[in-house]
């Protein structure tokens, strides 16, 4: 039985349109305008128990009303949302106890208070039970280093501190789903490391259901076989990251290491993208040629000392479909 269940999603934000100063003011005492703005619209997807996704967008695209919507923190204008059972805006306080969220950008921790003490009004908060709370926080004190700084207050904690610390209080009362809205930006990659570290083991060991969203597609690759891509308010793509690169990674480079200088480097099926000294790279359509095919045509024509073969990252394949667009199934190559 999926866990998480979106139908129809849609939701609307009005605002007041209004001509400036105050004849524009009385004015709108007796006529009111709006505009409309749709943040989502007719999204749909599940989610099975213990799945890790990336939901991934620009800005503006609808990602965070869509986290929102699944926290109970807005109505959606139309469709129908549940979580764990649950329609979450008009259950809150049981939807509360079944989640878990982190925003990189907000805390949930108490500023004046040192983290230790920050904890523990969490745990009555959600009322949980003392055993478990230890064993819990031990478990994440190993994993994410928190030994060393419970005492300090968290308005004098590093920016990757405090996000360890917001990922501990979100996992304290054993949520079966966590929401994470940018969980690593502005983080260093020691503390980045630490952040997919933890979410990789919860979501491992714990089963429990993460769906992250991120501009940071590091995390995408690292961490979620699934991606779910929303631009302008409206899903258009949802399945397997590999399923994302075999339709749109089409190109790879292949990196030549040269034995000797040559006046000009030619290659059947490849374009030379650049040359650095003895080292060029060689540009090819995988759907053409494969890298075998094109390293022997390389070998005929030239003595070389290394090779090797980049793949094209998710953040290219994602840039690329932001601007031409997604199409399902075979997509010539890129502009």
């Amino acid at each position: 039985m999926a866990i998480i269940e979106a139908a129809g999603l849609r939701k609307v934000f009005r605002s007041l349109e209004r001509d400036p100063g105050i004849g524009g003011a009385i004015a709108a005492l007796f006529s009111r305008t709006y505009e409309e703005k749709v943040a989502v619209d007719d999204v749909n997807f599940t989610l099975e128990p213990g799945e890790l996704v990336g939901y991934i967008g620009p800005n503006g695209a609808g990602k965070s009303t869509t986290i929102k919507m699944l926290t109970g923190i807005l109505v959606p204008t139309a469709g129908v949302l549940r979580v764990a059972g649950i329609v979450p805006y008009t259950h809150r306080m049981a939807n509360a106890a079944n989640i878990g969220v982190v925003f990189g950008q907000r805390s949930q921790l108490y500023w004046d208070l040192p983290l230790r003490e920050s904890f523990e009004l969490l745990r009555s908060i959600y009322d949980v039970p003392r055993d478990r709370y230890l064993q819990n926080m031990k478990h994440f004190a190993e994993i994410l280093d928190l030994d060393r700084f419970l005492g300090t207050p968290v308005r004098q904690l590093s920016l990757g501190e405090r996000m360890r610390g917001d990922f501990a209080a979100a996992m304290l009362h054993d949520p079966r789903i966590v929401y994470l809205d940018e969980p690593t930006i502005g983080l260093d990659v020691v503390a980045k490391e630490a952040i997919r570290e933890f979410i990789g083991t919860i979501n491992r060991e714990r089963g429990t259901t993460v769906i992250l969203t991120t501009h940071d597609l590091a995390d995408v690759e690292r961490l979620t076989p699934r991606i779910i891509l929303i631009d302008e308010g409206t899903v258009i793509f949802d399945g397997l990251l590999e399923r994302l690169r075999e339709e749109y990674g089409t190109h790879r480079i292949l990196v030549v290491s040269l034995a000797e200088t040559y006046a000009e480097i030619a290659v059947p099926g490849a374009e030379l993208q650049s040359r650095e000294g003895a080292v060029i790279r060689l540009r090819f359509n995988r759907r053409e040629l494969t890298a075998e095919a094109l390293i022997r045509r390389v070998t005929e024509r030239y003595r070389i000392t290394d090779v090797s073969i980049i793949e094209p990252d998710i953040e290219s394949i994602v840039r690329r479909i932001y601007l031409e667009g997604y199409h399902d199934g075979t997509v010539g190559a890129p502009s």
